[in-house]
C-alpha cells in the first residue's frame, strides 16, 4: 500500500522496572533522516532503535521521542553510607562549636546533606532486556504510525487518479482539435491567397505544401501518446503501492515535458487553455506526490 511521508504514532508499555512511551513525528524529506531523543542511560540502544526504524521507514525526516519513567526500579538501588568522610565532617563541626561556643545543632540531617555522606547505587542495568523493552513498544508505535501514513496515503491516491483522469480528458481534447487547427489554417491561407492573387489562378500544391509543413510543425501526436503513457504508468506505480515516491516526482517531470511541448507547438487559443489546464493538474499531482514516501 502507498504511503503518505507526513505521520504520527505513538506507543506506551509498563514492565515490572519501567514505564516507557515512543512517540514517532515525520515530515516530508529527500531521504531518511531519523533522529532519536532518548534518556542518556539507554544510548547503547540507540543503533538497533534506528534499524527498526530504518527496516519500516524509506524516506521522511522521522523524530522519535522516547521517555522513560524508571520509578519502579528503584527497589534494586542501594543507599550507602561513607561513615568515614562522616566522622570528619562531625568532628569539624564540633570543632567549630567547641572554639567559638556555638550551639549544638549537629543532627542526621545537616550530616546527610554534607556532599558524598550519601550515595545512591543503582543495580546493574541489563542492557539486553532494556534495548528488548525499548524495541518492543517502538514497534507499537511504528504499527500506529504506518497505520496513519497508509489513511493518508489512500487519500493521496484518489486525489491523484482523479486529477489523472482530468488530464486524461483534456488531452483528449487536444487531440481532437488539434486536425481542426491545420484545417482551419489551410481555410486562412487559401482565402489570403485568394484576396493577394485576386484572379490569379491558386496553386493548389503550393497550399498544400505549406499545409503540410504547418501540420508538421503542429502537431502534437506523438506528446499526447506519451503523456496518455505517462498516465498509465502513474496508475500503474499507484496501484504498486510501495516505496514509489521518487519515481512519481522523476514521471511528473515526465508530465511537464510533454505539456510543454504541445504548448510551444499549438498556437490555437483554444488548445493553448487546455494546455494550461493540463499543467494546472499536473502541478497540484507534483504537489501531491511530495508527499509520498
Amino acid at each position: 500500500m502507498l504511503r503518505s511521508m507526513t505521520g504520527y504514532g505513538r506507543g506506551e508499555a509498563v514492565f515490572s522496572e519501567r514505564s516507557i512511551t515512543v512517540e514517532l513525528r515525520s515530515v516530508n524529506n529527500r531521504y531518511l533522516d531519523c533522529t532519536i531523543k532518548m534518556p542518556r542511560a539507554f544510548l547503547f540502544a540507540e543503533e538497533k532503535l534506528k534499524n527498526a526504524v530504518q527496516v519500516a521507514v524509506a524516506r521522511g525526516k522521522v523524530d522519535v521521542f522516547i521517555s522513560v519513567d524508571a520509578s519502579a526500579g528503584d527497589k534494586g538501588s542501594k543507599v550507602t553510607v561513607n561513615e568515614a568522610l562522616c566522622d570528619q565532617y562531625y568532628m569539624a563541626l564540633t570543632a567549630l562549636r567547641d572554639r567559638y561556643q556555638l550551639r549544638d545543632d549537629i543532627t542526621v540531617s545537616l550530616l546527610s546533606r554534607m556532599p558524598d555522606v550519601l550515595t545512591v547505587e543503582k543495580a546493574e542495568e541489563d542492557s539486553d532486556t532494556a534495548a528488548e523493552q525499548l524495541l518492543s513498544v517502538l514497534a507499537l508505535a511504528l504499527e500506529d504510525y504506518t497505520a496513519m501514513r497508509e489513511r493518508e496515503g489512500a487519500k493521496l491516491v484518489e486525489d491523484i487518479l482523479s486529477r489523472a483522469d482530468t488530464i486524461e480528458a483534456l488531452t483528449k481534447r487536444v487531440e481532437e482539435l488539434s486536425p481542426k487547427t491545420v484545417a482551419d489554417y489551410r481555410a486562412r491561407l487559401e482565402a489570403k491567397m485568394s484576396e493577394t492573387l485576386a484572379n490569379t489562378q491558386i496553386d493548389e500544391s503550393r497550399i498544400l505544401t505549406e499545409a503540410a509543413i504547418f501540420a508538421d510543425k503542429v502537431a502534437v501526436d506523438e506528446e499526447t501518446v506519451r503523456l496518455k503513457s505517462h498516465l498509465s504508468q502513474l496508475r500503474d506505480l499507484l496501484n504498486k503501492g510501495g516505496s514509489v515516491g521518487r519515481k512519481l516526482d522523476f514521471l511528473i517531470q515526465e508530465f511537464n515535458r510533454e505539456a510543454n511541448t504541445i504548448g510551444s507547438k499549438c498556437s490555437d487559443i483554444e488548445i493553448a487553455r487546455i494546455v494550461v489546464d493540463i499543467k494546472a493538474e499536473i502541478e497540484k499531482i507534483r504537489e501531491q506526490v511530495q508527499n509520498i514516501e
